[in-house]
């Protein structure tokens, strides 16, 4: 990897946030809620079906980053894959969606970075607000910043961290049935 070719951009040139999505009012669609999203874990883990009132709005590929505290430090993250094709879900106020911009970024890399020790540092730095409410501030986040890879390099980067993603979810699923099979023969 030739470091020599990244470009150091401010964050909001390459994602883009918080994304405006048309969602007619009284609209069911699926809701993501902070419980969802487990730390460091990519994927969702469930929704609801609800009328949309307010809050943000995703599509799939998106990021879901979490702005206040504690949910921020503890590292909830996720990017949206539960949505059909076309579809537009929402969730909670205190996501940030980070969404790519074409020609600049990859949804894949907008996720790792996210939740890059560098990324969240920046977030949790830049927290406003009263103790046990604090929030990361969009506009600091969207104004750092960093070195960004070309396109290329973002798909070969994405693609080894979300291949490795991939291994450590399939050795959970196994000791998660080995454990089963164990308690199984316990109480045999």
């Amino acid at each position: 990897m030739r470091f020599e070719n990244w470009n150091e951009l401010r964050l909001k040139e390459v994602i883009e946030f918080n994304p405006k999505e048309r969602v007619k009012k009284g609209a069911l669609l699926k809701k993501v809620g902070m419980d969802n999203l487990n730390p460091y874990q990519r994927k969702i883990e469930g929704y609801e079906i609800s009328k949309y009132t307010s809050g943000t709005k995703f599509r799939n590929g998106d990021t879901l980053f979490a702005r206040i505290t504690p949910c921020l430090e503890n590292g909830k993250t996720a990017q949206v894959s539960i949505l059909a094709e076309g579809e537009i879900g929402f969730g909670s106020t205190e996501f940030i969606v980070l969404r790519e911009k074409q020609g600049y970024s990859l949804n894949d890399f907008i996720y790792y970075l996210a939740i890059s020790p560098q990324i969240r540092e920046i977030a949790i730095k830049s927290m406003t607000g009263t103790s046990g409410r604090q929030r990361a501030q969009k506009d600091v986040f969207e104004n750092t910043k960093i070195k960004i890879p070309p396109i290329e390099e973002q798909k070969a980067i994405a693609h080894i961290l979300s291949t490795l993603d991939e291994k450590i979810e399939l050795n959970n699923k196994i000791n998660k049935t080995l454990e089963d099979i164990t308690q199984a023969i316990f109480k045999h």
